[in-house]
């Protein structure tokens, strides 16, 4: 968020925008502060989603994460990187090919053999935490957007150095859009001297039918500050390989144009976009994030062309996601108050370059306390228009003091009333499938089921009074083994038991291991506030924000009744958890 974020991107699906973005500094490792749409490519070409901005919020510490190797045809990138688990411990490419106006798009490819593609979940997506790829590391795919190549969604993203610098834009890649495969940090800090040191936000890629390369456009500053303000290109010769980066520049930096006493267009955060006709659009925050300026991209979509267009003139938004949708353009947008989240708005129009509607809010006052990276068009099958629309967002860690690798995701169904009407209502679990193209949000109540007993998380004797034992039981329907999630606007929840409306506690703010839980009234304390830490497969760790201690059952125990304490982190099962949507 910062000085600027957005994004958008889109070539097959004509309606994408890749956002680029602001950054800030990160803080030190381990540190936790808390309808009818426009159609898809042609024959053989990528399906593309579009893009968008960039948001906030925090996610698991990091220790060990994936790292550098590149990814071959068939193989997988694998290692440790910057940011990992929040546990001690713990490519094939699509061909290409051309879209056109219309009518039905292709499968966007074929996939290599080679590899065991991850298996689809039936687990909830449970928002404002930060996902586990397949081998249960955090997901760093910051301020990102995506691309569809033949039956995989691509997706891309920020991964920052423990100092905020530029590290990696890493890429995932998932059939279901709910089990990501780490598959190569496609672009790296040693990839270019000007990336070493770098800030890199909001990285977008789109494929390019007429050269059949991969371009990824992105916000670059030099490390050190952000008066750069630059934008930035890459290029590929598959979604998932190596980019080989092509420089940083101002857009129209030789055409005599000025902005804040530096040749060129000032350019932060910022999308691309690809329409039906396979022109491509560059659009990115200018004048110290006062305009929006709309580019025309030359045909191999590496160099500006000409401005096409000023979007809200002095209306000081950022995150540009800009997407299109049964004829209408809609342009999503933050305001631009740094890391801290705001009201998102929209504007529509049937062209790009004339005509856009007054904004209208949509979402809450904070937009769910996210900011948009991504718009994704969900299509069902080839041939078939987008059944849905996926609003993706960061909560930026930064908001609380934290640093971008902490920050977590925010993924909305995006509903339409007309044709020029979006919504986006709050909801903690989505259910999605991107191979059935379904998609479905609620906020729901959830049941913790440990992993070693298979009992569940209970007030005991669903009592309603203050310091009440918090025990295992066999998992029932019963209330008080029903947990509401309430975020506390730091990057932790407060564990509301259903039955008593008291939470999870910590008795006298202790910090020492084998203290047993209680329950009682919520007093806004750290002590009572809690972070969800993904470890893959469904399971995850539940740590208190003030002790940094972890749930657990007393001593391991399976039987009924025993006591929930908090101790150090540990490799047993007795500090496992499944999170269940309660019935």
């Amino acid at each position: 968020m910062r000085l600027a974020r957005s994004v958008l991107c889109g070539s097959c699906w004509a309606l994408c925008l890749a956002a680029c973005g602001g950054g800030e500094s990160a803080a030190p490792v381990g540190s936790s502060s808390n309808g009818g749409n426009s159609t898809v490519a042609t024959a053989g070409g990528p399906s593309v989603a579009a893009d968008g901005g960039s948001g906030g919020g925090l996610s698991n510490p990091s220790t060990a994460g994936h790292s550098g190797s590149s990814v071959t045809s068939g193989g997988a990138g694998n290692g440790n990187a910057n940011g990992g688990s929040a546990t001690a411990g713990s490519s094939s490419n699509g061909g290409a090919g051309t879209m056109g106006n219309g009518g039905t798009p292709a499968t966007g490819g074929t996939v290599a053999s080679g590899g065991t593609p991850p298996a689809s979940s039936s687990e909830p997506l449970v928002n404002g935490i930060q996902w586990a790829d397949t081998t249960g590391k955090p997901i760093q795919a910051h301020g990102g957007g995506m691309i569809k190549v033949a039956d995989y969604y691509y997706w891309f993203g920020e991964n920052r150095n423990p100092n905020g610098s530029f590290y990696a834009v890493s890429s995932y890649r998932s059939r279901d859009l709910r089990s990501w495969e780490f598959r190569n940090h496609v672009l790296r800090s040693s990839s270019h001297a000007e990336l070493n040191p770098a800030n890199i936000e909001r990285p977008k890629v789109v494929y390019n039918a007429a050269t059949g390369k991969y371009v990824m456009w992105m916000h670059w500053e030099n490390g050190s500050n952000y008066g750069e303000a630059r934008a930035a290109v890459a290029t590929a010769s598959s979604v998932d390989g190596d980019y080989t980066y092509q420089g940083s520049f101002r857009p129209l930096v030789d055409s005599g144009v000025t902005d804040h006493d530096k040749p060129g267009y000032m350019s932060r955060d910022c999308g691309l976009f690809v329409d039906e006709d396979q022109k491509a659009y560059f659009i990115s925050a200018t004048n110290e994030n006062s305009d929006l300026n709309l580019y025309l991209l030359t045909p191999d979509y590496l160099k500006i062309d000409k401005l096409a267009a000023v979007l809200l003139k002095g209306g000081h938004r950022e995150a540009p996601v800009l997407f299109k949708r049964n004829g209408t353009y809609f342009l999503l947008t933050s305001g631009a108050t740094g890391w801290n989240p705001n009201q998102a708005s929209y504007a529509t129009s049937s062209s790009l370059t004339s005509g856009w509607s007054s904004q209208k809010n949509v979402g809450d006052g904070n937009t769910f306390y996210s900011q948009s990276t991504y718009v994704l068009p969900i299509q069902s099958g080839t041939g078939s228009s987008p059944s849905s629309y996926l609003y993706m967002g960061d909560r930026w860690a930064g908001a609380w003091g934290g640093r971008v690798n902490d920050s977590s995701y925010i993924w909305l169904p995006i509903t339409f009333s007309s044709a020029t009407a979006m919504s986006l209502s709050w909801s903690n679990a989505l259910s999605l499938d991107g191979v059935a193209a379904t998609l479905s949000g609620a906020t729901r109540n959830f049941q913790f089921v440990n992993a070693k007993s298979g009992k569940a998380l209970e007030v005991q004797g669903a009592s309603s009074t203050d310091g009440a034992s918090i025990v295992q039981n066999p998992a029932s329907n019963a209330t008080s083994q029903q947990w509401g999630l309430e975020y506390d606007g730091a990057g932790y929840f407060n564990l509301s038991n259903v039955a008593s409306s008291k939470v999870l506690d910590v008795p006298d703010e202790s910090t020492a291991d084998g203290i047993e839980l209680k329950q009682w009234k919520s007093t806004g304390g750290d002590n009572q506030a809690w972070l969800l830490i993904d470890l893959g497969g469904g399971l995850f760790q539940i740590r208190n924000k003030h002790s940094n201690k972890f749930v657990g059952v007393v001593d391991a125990a399976t039987s009924d009744g025993a006591a929930i304490e908090q101790r150090a982190a540990s490799t047993g099962d007795e500090q496992r958890w499944r999170l269940v949507i309660a019935k």
